[in-house]
């Protein structure tokens, strides 16, 4: 398809915490047994996407991805891995690899997407449309624990997210207005030429950006060294070439334009009394432009562009709602997507579910009347006490546990020592933790290498090694 792919990594995470530590980067955290890059990487591989710069934030970091890619992907992808600083954002990790970009186009990923969306299938609309970006929009995943699945707080009660404020033209394929869901309470701006342009636009609050983009490379390099100060694709990029639509030149000062633009007050209070009335997943159309105090709404592009301006595209994906599309950038996220991964959405896991709906590692070691239940992975090695139970959980590899040991709605990672009579409830364990006998978890998350003494209790608390 003639794309450069690049793949965007993080190192450290605060919204992961105490899961992500400097042994385990988020691109290695497991997700059901697998680190969470491989879901990209395997999906890009699906589509023929071979070519890859893997971009990762922070040396030691860079060094695990590296050393990890090197050995489960040799003969498959061919892969640069790029180190940048902690601190840069995706723009200016873009920024780094930017000389380096030769293709005509340019996708780029996220390292912590698991979806079943063809990245083909937005370089086709990309590439139909002749955009200078696309991006992929996903139904709002539903949020939160449920009987089904780990949890990893003390709300049971499952919710839709409300993520980003969009516009969208008629036909639903090109992007109009972009802001995130904290911005609507503020004084949003409307350019006056692109909603002449539509005709009609349709403000959506359901849909997440699921961090997959396609790039015309050229736009993309100018944007870059013209802004320095750029450092989101989401919240410098994607928003610049949303609302530059219709200049003639990408890199002008956008302040100019403004002489041209509404300041969105009727737009916004619209959008908060519909809010106030209709749930996430509504949708709020403007059919006549009169009402949000404009004119000749259904003038067409051409009819009001002097003939010197020139213009570009800013393209949509909107995934169906049968397909899976959610990042793994917050615990609760974590829990959402290992228990999906194990539960409703096994596809994505790769691995072939017995008759009783789990999966049990051939070298791994069953007590007497010890149980494994549905949705339930058990890996390499790990041995399992007499009179256990196990429900809807992952158990990673070469963990030892003992007998009378309870696992509800839990992931327990590799190395992991369990003692006699402990209960674990809707909880995370991390790799290398011991819990002494009969400690009793509920909620909690419980960081790598950190040991739980004998006969505690804790009920939602976060632990770390020190």
């Amino acid at each position: 398809m003639n794309f450069q792919v690049v793949v965007l990594v993080g190192g450290a995470s605060k919204t992961l915490t105490p899961l992500v530590s400097k042994d385990v980067p988020k691109a290695l955290l497991p997700v059901a047994n697998r680190p969470v890059l491989s879901y990209v990487l395997e999906l890009l591989e699906s589509n023929e996407l071979k070519d890859l710069i893997v971009v990762v934030q922070g040396q030691d970091a860079a060094v695990k991805v590296g050393s990890w890619i090197s050995s489960a992907y040799a003969d498959r992808l061919n892969v640069e891995v790029a180190t940048v600083a902690e601190d840069l954002g995706t723009a200016g990790a873009l920024r780094v690899v930017a000389p380096h970009l030769v293709a005509n186009d340019v996708m780029v990923v996220s390292g912590d997407l698991v979806t079943d969306v063809s990245p083909g299938a937005l370089a086709a609309a990309h590439r139909r449309h002749d955009a200078v970006v696309t991006a992929l929009l996903c139904p709002a995943p539903v949020s939160g624990a449920s009987d089904s699945g780990a949890s990893g707080g003390k709300d049971k009660a499952k919710k839709q997210v409300r993520y980003n404020i969009v516009g969208l033209d008629p036909t639903q394929q090109f992007l109009l207005l972009l802001a995130a869901g904290t911005e609507i309470e503020k004084d949003i701006r409307v350019q006056k030429s692109i909603l002449r342009a539509a005709g009609q636009m349709e403000i959506r609050a359901d849909l997440m950006d699921a961090h997959l983009y396609a790039f015309k490379r050229s736009a993309l390099q100018e944007i870059l060294v013209a802004n320095e100060k750029f450092q989101s694709i989401r919240q410098d990029i994607l928003p610049y070439l949303v609302r530059s639509q219709l200049r003639s030149e990408l890199s002008s000062n956008y302040q100019s334009d403004m002489e041209e633009s509404w300041h969105g007050k009727d737009t916004v209070q619209n959008i908060q009394t519909w809010r106030s009335q209709h749930q996430a997943g509504a949708r709020l159309s403007f059919p006549d432009l009169h009402s949000l105090g404009f004119n000749d709404g259904n003038r067409k592009v051409n009819d009001h562009l002097p003939a010197t301006r020139k213009s570009h595209k800013c393209c949509a994906y909107i995934a169906s709602k049968s397909t899976y599309c959610a990042r793994v950038n917050s615990v609760q996220s974590f829990c959402d997507i290992t228990r999906d991964v194990i539960g409703d959405s096994s596809h994505l896991s790769g691995y072939s579910f017995s008759l009783q709906n789990n999966i049990i590692h051939p070298s791994a070691q069953l007590g007497i009347k010890t149980t494994v239940g549905p949705q339930c992975m058990l890996d390499e090695g790990s041995q399992l006490g007499d009179k256990c139970s196990v429900k809807r959980s992952v158990i990673g590899r070469h963990c030892r546990i003992g007998s009378n040991v309870k696992i509800v709605n839990s992931i327990v990672m590799n190395h992991v020592t369990i003692e006699d009579g402990c209960l674990v409830q809707g909880s995370i364990v991390c790799s290398n933790v011991q819990l002494q006998e009969h400690a009793v978890l509920k909620d909690c998350q419980i960081g790598a290498g950190y040991v739980v003494t004998a006969g505690s209790e804790y009920k939602a608390e976060s632990f770390t090694k020190k």
